[in-house]
């Protein structure tokens, strides 16, 4: 069972760790990249112990389509939002 379910924009881009990241009660973070995201994973796994956190989001925010894309992923602050272009 997950330890807890967290919307995407809850989670903080790690240019580091190339992952989007949350705070485990173990003192490490959850981790998933936008590569799972794009494959349809929604889970998030502790490196560190064996808990896992179940991710909310929208896979179509995560494939890429190129350049006529309606929406784009991108990192502002260290946080991930999603903009959403009208045509």
């Amino acid at each position: 069972m997950s330890y807890d379910d967290v919307e995407i924009e809850d989670m903080e881009w790690n240019d580091e760790l190339n992952a989007f990241t949350y705070p485990c009660p173990c003192g490490d973070l959850f981790q998933i990249t936008k590569a799972e995201l794009q494959m349809g994973e929604e889970i998030a796994r502790c490196p560190s112990c064996s808990l896992y956190i179940t991710v909310i989001y929208n896979q179509e925010d995560f494939m890429g389509k190129g350049s006529d894309s309606s929406k784009k992923i991108e990192q502002a602050g260290g946080r991930a939002i999603a903009i959403i272009c009208e045509p």
